[in-house]
């Protein structure tokens, strides 16, 4: 390496260390992408598009998928301003909200015990207030998009797995309340294929998702993509890799002080975007509704008359028989 190159290596090293304070893994990598060799933008590709790989396997094996050296991976983080992989890979994964994991949160959360129940409530309430003011930002300026993307469309297919499930049923419920073309790929009695076989073009996909991302709801988005469906990503970060095939992109917040991330915000997303859905629909839309829910009452679904809780306390109680 001539003295030229090591210079320029030692100064972006030193530019580097600076810009990574204050941008994400992924945007770091390709603010310098052009910077790079052949070789490692090929690694570097590699991990932009496949950040799941980065958390769950090894360098080496990363390196085989890649087809370079595991030495490649190394020059590429030190490139890039890292002492070495164990501490990209430690941003990368702490970037995702999965440093502590589930286990380990709970475990500090533990330690917070003793007297200091009214405080964890507030602490994750408050959470909550700045999720949904952080998703309201986020979102507002794409839900009328999405709504005419999905509004356009011939059906519109709903996935959503794990934790991420409420969410999507959450949509699927309401929206089939006045559209009849919207269906679940839930992978029901294992059946997720069958339930995606007659996704077309002029479809859409709904897919929701959030860290660590479901490996069937990024299938069933490839899938979607191959036959010329257009994507619809419900997603936590731009990074994600539903946001990166994502044809429309609406963004929750997910923090939480507790162990589990919170959906909270990603319910309060469902319900603007099914609240853009109804703008958007005809004039029999209303009717709609109001047949479905008659249906509903008619069917004995629901408890009619006086409130439910005080129905069953004053509800009289079964005699038991005589000994």
């Amino acid at each position: 390496m001539s003295i030229d190159s090591i210079l320029l290596v030692a100064l972006l090293n030193v530019a580097n260390s600076h810009y990574m304070k204050n941008t994400s893994v992924r945007e770091h990598i390709l603010q310098n992408f052009e910077l790079l060799s052949p070789k490692l933008q090929s690694a570097a590709r590699y991990i932009v598009d496949h950040p799941n790989e980065v958390l769950v396997c090894s360098m080496r094996s990363i390196a085989e998928q890649v087809k370079v050296p595991p030495s490649t991976l190394v020059r590429l983080v030190q490139q890039l301003g890292y002492a070495g992989w164990p501490a990209f890979k430690s941003d990368f994964v702490d970037e995702l909200g999965l440093g502590d994991g589930y286990a380990g949160r709970a475990q500090q959360l533990a330690q917070k015990a003793g007297g200091q129940s009214s405080a964890l409530i507030d602490e994750l309430f408050h959470a909550h207030g700045v999720n949904l003011e952080t998703t309201r930002k986020a979102s507002a300026p794409v839900l009328a998009s999405v709504a005419q993307c999905l509004q356009a469309a011939s059906n519109v297919y709903i996935a959503g797995f794990r934790a991420s499930y409420p969410l999507a049923f959450a949509l699927l419920y309401s929206y089939r309340l006045f559209r009849d073309s919207v269906h679940s790929l839930d992978g029901h009695a294992h059946n997720l294929e069958m339930q995606m076989r007659p996704m077309a073009p002029g479809d859409v996909l709904v897919a929701v998702s959030f860290a660590p991302y479901s490996r069937e709801c990024l299938e069933v988005a490839q899938v979607a993509k191959q036959r010329g469906v257009q994507l619809v990503a419900l997603t936590d970060s731009d990074t994600s890799p539903l946001a990166r095939m994502a044809d429309y992109t609406a963004l929750f917040a997910v923090d939480s002080p507790s162990f589990f991330p919170s959906v909270a915000a990603g319910i309060a997303l469902v319900e603007a975007l099914l609240e853009q859905l109804v703008v958007l629909g005809d004039h029999a839309l209303p009717q709609r509704i109001q047949q479905a829910e008659n249906d509903l009452v008619h069917s004995g679904a629901y408890v009619q008359g006086a409130h439910p809780l005080k129905a069953l306390r004053h509800k009289t109680p079964v005699q038991k028989p005589a000994s």
